[in-house]
């Protein structure tokens, strides 16, 4: 590491305005290729294997379904594990002033951001439900379609799925066509189809800006940060799994035709993030020090807001509306397929957890 403008505390840490690491230069670069290509994968994958017909006919349905309840258990662990921990470090690093010292600001930021994304939310419903309703169309602001209050269908037909684990209790009996042409309740839940186009846009929108926010500073450490080779390993597993996560979710969007475009779009974003953070780290790190006062403030800030988007998009968009709000699964589904829809979210924590222990 180069030690121009930088102090060493006695706990070993580097403060100061001196960059960082310059070794494993090749590798470096050769990483934003690398990791670009399992991000893309990892959130492409999903979105056009269940778009393309001869690779749907390949995978099974109980897959998609593994997938989609995996990737809510990744983000969850995200938000928790890989977000508010470091923020919580990074805003009390001992480069900082004591003022940092004496109280909990990452965990403020994130509350404070739990609240505004709450609010910015209930205010783009409430403002959707009364555009919908002057051009006569229904109301998207009752729980997104889930629960109670969600309209009962009109023109689908429920039946019993074929109890293989794969579609969680039902299946509905509608042609590609009409799924392409016309918008259902997202999160599977069952309900009128003109509901849930701009409920499902704004809800990963915010699910993939606090993504986005976390890959960027992902990039930003890999490309300085001197323990390049264990973290690069691990970075790998994380930006998969991650993108595993957020491409599930898109898969599972139904939207008019007109909006298909969307889910490419928000996988495309997904996997160029963290190579443009890893591009940007190489060309500032003759100056970014990863443990200065700076950095530790700036990446500790926008982790605790970013954790706070997370937390709010896992226990409420994805845990509380696919489970409790949910009439499918909570009166159709079967004991086993609840049972298999929980272990799958509780296996993609796991394991998301345990890369906690690395980066």
């Amino acid at each position: 590491m180069p030690m121009r403008n930088l102090h060493r505390r006695d706990d070993g840490t580097y403060c100061g305005s001196g960059g960082g690491s310059d070794a494993y230069t090749g590798l470096r670069i050769a990483s934003i290729f690398i990791i670009m290509a399992t991000s893309m994968f990892g959130a492409l994958f999903p979105v056009v294997a269940r778009r393309v017909q001869w690779l749907r006919a390949l995978i099974p349905t109980a897959a998609f379904q593994v997938a989609k309840y995996f990737g809510s258990g990744v983000i969850i662990a995200t938000a928790f594990i890989h977000l508010l921990d470091p923020a919580i470090s990074e805003l009390t690093s001992p480069c900082l002033s004591d003022a940092w010292q004496e109280y909990p600001y990452a965990l403020a930021i994130s509350l404070c951001s739990i609240f505004s994304i709450f609010i910015v939310e209930l205010v783009a419903f409430r403002w959707g439900t009364s555009v919908l309703k002057k051009i006569g169309v229904g109301h998207i602001a009752e729980g997104h379609g889930h629960g109670e209050h969600a309209p009962e269908p009109t023109h689908d037909k429920i039946v019993p799925s074929n109890d293989t684990g794969s579609d969680i209790g039902l299946a509905k009996e509608r042609s590609t066509d009409d799924l392409e042409a016309a918008p259902k309740h997202g999160h599977g839940a069952i309900g009128s189809v003109s509901d849930s186009a701009i409920a499902q846009i704004i809800g990963v929108a915010i699910l993939e800006f606090g993504v986005l926010l976390h890959s960027v500073l992902i990039g930003l450490t890999l490309a300085v940060d001197p323990s390049f080779k264990i973290l690069f390993v691990v970075i790998i597993f994380h930006q998969m799994f991650e993108g595993l996560g957020v491409g599930s979710r898109l898969a599972y969007m139904e939207l008019p035709r007109a909006y298909n475009h969307v889910p490419i779009i928000g996988a495309v974003l997904y996997g160029c993030t963290t190579p443009i953070g890893i591009a940007a780290g190489l060309g500032v790190r003759t100056t970014y020090n990863p443990n200065g006062a700076t950095a530790s403030i700036v990446s500790g800030v926008l982790d605790a807001f970013s954790s706070g988007i997370l937390i709010y998009t896992g226990l409420v968009e994805l845990m509380a509306h696919e489970f409790i709000f949910n009439r499918a699964m909570i009166e159709e589904s079967s004991n086993r397929h609840l049972a298999f829809a929980l272990g799958c979210m509780m296996l993609g924590a796991g394991l998301m957890a345990l890369l906690g222990k690395w980066a």
